[in-house]
Formats: C-alpha cells, sequence, structure tokens
C-alpha cells in the first residue's frame, strides 16, 4: 500500500505522526473507450471552449460559475490562503458512542500506521479507545477538503472514517410518507416471523460478486478462444402477491424448507395458499358433470367371429384338395403314351 498523506493525530497534548492508507478498493473491471473497427484507444483533449487550443494541466484553474455567463476563477495561491489550520492534523474533538453515528454519514475508510517514534503513543490511543468503547470524533482536511471523522479500532489498527456533513444528507421527500397506512397484527407478526426464520449471523465472505465473476470469465472466454460459458439463470422473483398474509406466510415456509425445518404450524396444517387451492379443486370437482359411459365396441366381437371362421375355411379347403389329388392322378394316366415292345 501506498501512503497518500501524512499528519499527526492531536490527542490532547499528545502528537503521534501517522501515515494515512485507503482502507478499501473497488474491484469493479474497468474498461477503455476504443474504436470498434481497430481497438485503437480513444483520447479526449483538453480544448478551451473560447480560443479551441489545446490546455495543459498547468494551464488550468478551477472556475466557479456564478450564473449570466460570468466566472470567478481561483488559482492555487488563493486555495493557500485558506485558513485550513487542521491542514496536516487530526484533531479529536471527543469522544461519542458508536450507535449514537448515524452509519448514512460514513463516507471513506483509511488506515492509520504509526510513524517514526509514535509507535506507543499510538498503542496507548488505540488500546484507551477500545477499552472506552467509544469512537473519537475529529476533524481532518484531505485533499484541500475539511472533513469531520471517525477513529475507531479494527484488527488493532486505528482506522479513520471520513463522514458527510450533516447538510449532504439529503432528506426523503415522497408521497406515501403523508399517508395514513394501517399496517394489521398479523401482517406485522407474521412479517417478524419471516425475519425469524432468516435470521443468521453476518458473514462478509460468504457472498460474492457474480456479475464480475460472469463479466470476468467472458473476458477470460475472448483471451483464450473458446466459448463464452453463459451463466445459470436465476429464478425469476414472484410477482406481486395480492393476498399479503398468504405471501409472508408462504415465504417463511419457503425459508425453514431452506433450512430442513419444518413448516410453521407444523407439516399438517395447510397455508393459506395451499388451502385456496385445495377448495379451488373441490369446486371444480363438484361442477363437473358425470361422464356418460361409452357404449361397448362391437371389433371385438367382429374379430372373434373371424377368427372362427378362418379354421373352418381352412378345414374344407383341405378337403377339396384331397378329392382333387385322385382325380388328377387318374387323368395324368390316361395321358400317358404306353411303350411298344
Amino acid at each position: 500500500m501506498r501512503a497518500i498523506w501524512k499528519g499527526a493525530v492531536s490527542f490532547g497534548l499528545v502528537s503521534i505522526g501517522v501515515k494515512v492508507y485507503s482502507a478499501t478498493e473497488e474491484k469493479d473491471i474497468r474498461f477503455h473507450q476504443v474504436h470498434r473497427e481497430d481497438g485503437g484507444r480513444i483520447r479526449y483533449k483538453r480544448t478551451c471552449s473560447v480560443c479551441g487550443e489545446e490546455v495543459t494541466y498547468d494551464d488550468i484553474a478551477k472556475g466557479y460559475d456564478i450564473g449570466g455567463g460570468e466566472m470567478v476563477i481561483l488559482t492555487d495561491e488563493d486555495f493557500a490562503e485558506l485558513p485550513l489550520t487542521t491542514s496536516h492534523a487530526i484533531d479529536v474533538l471527543e469522544f461519542v458512542p458508536a450507535e449514537q453515528v448515524d452509519p448514512i454519514l460514513y463516507n471513506k475508510a483509511y488506515f492509520l500506521e504509526p510513524e517514526g517514534s509514535a509507535t506507543k503513543p499510538y498503542v496507548l490511543l488505540r488500546d484507551a479507545l477500545a477499552d472506552s468503547e467509544r469512537v473519537a470524533i475529529v476533524k481532518v482536511a484531505l485533499r484541500q477538503r475539511e472533513q469531520l471523522a471517525t477513529l475507531r479500532v479494527r484488527e488493532g489498527v486505528l482506522l479513520l472514517n471520513t463522514m458527510l456533513w450533516p447538510d449532504e444528507v439529503r432528506q426523503p421527500d415522497f408521497g406515501f410518507l403523508d399517508e395514513d397506512l394501517k399496517v394489521r397484527p398479523p401482517e406485522l407478526a407474521m412479517a417478524s416471523s419471516l425475519i425469524d426464520s432468516m435470521a443468521g449471523e453476518f458473514e462478509p465472505d460468504a457472498f460474492t460478486d457474480d456479475y464480475r465473476a460472469a463479466l470476468q470469465e467472458v473476458i477470460d472466454a475472448k483471451v483464450e478462444g473458446r466459448e463464452v460459458v453463459q451463466p445459470e439463470e436465476e429464478e425469476a422473483a414472484p410477482a406481486a402477491a395480492v393476498d399479503l398474509m398468504a405471501a409472508l406466510k408462504a415465504s417463511v415456509d419457503r425459508a425453514r424448507a431452506a433450512r430442513g425445518e419444518a413448516p410453521e404450524g407444523g407439516a399438517g396444517e395447510p397455508t393459506p395458499i395451499s388451502a385456496a387451492r385445495s377448495a379451488q379443486k373441490a369446486a371444480k370437482a363438484t361442477k363437473a358433470p358425470a361422464k356418460k359411459k361409452a357404449p361397448a365396441k362391437k371389433a371385438p366381437a367382429k374379430k372373434a367371429a373371424e377368427k372362427k371362421a378362418e379354421p373352418a375355411k381352412k378345414t374344407a379347403a383341405k378337403k377339396a384338395a384331397a378329392k382333387k389329388a385322385p382325380a388328377k392322378k387318374a387323368a395324368e394316366k390316361k395321358a400317358a403314351p404306353r411303350k411298344t415292345a
């Protein structure tokens, strides 16, 4: 890791030299914009919209648009004169219970490493902070911006979490907040039962980024010149249920079945969905007219008669052939010529 900032943690009259490192990194797969025809990289030039000339980084300043086409230009010297008293210090302001800090305020996380001979006071602050079960509220200036942050202990290291300022958090403004919606106690109880059936201990390593893995497989397949492996299709989400209680009960039973547990209320107790299906089947059976008995087929009797007739025909044919045989032999004898002496 490479340190992105150096400074000191001011803890009362104690100053602790530290190096700051980014504690997180995004694992997103990044792409370049290229020309579809030949794969050439697409480059962007920094050009001035007024004169049209290409501008180098040294000639770029920050401008604040005040409207009406007017711009206030600020240079590096203007920023250098700003009263950033905490530019190279992390000032501890107070210690508060961790649960009092709304997680929505957290922004980015950084590791703090002791620098030089600051290891002893660093460990002192770390252990005292861990024993207090509180987090330190601090102010720090990173990248020319003063930020509110917290200091807490994670795996034996001081962790700096920068925070948003309260006026940077938007207030929700949705129409349903003004509606008078009533939740029935049975519905709330069933929802609580669903939460209990899906309760567990959070283990971050048990979850993976399936999209990134599939995308990496596509890239690897193209590199190796083989066929792309299609990921398995996920089960489609169920349509919105009209009966909220039935949907909650079915969700509870499915969660219990996934854990190898019996459905709520025992295996024999029908769920609202199964009871409704059984009632529909019973109604169909009651309304369905009795089927008429099909008339007996005559084809088998006809075939039986044909089978009986076949032996009789064969016997008559044999007798006729036997009668014709002597007559045929006699005729042959008469027709044969006599031998002369």
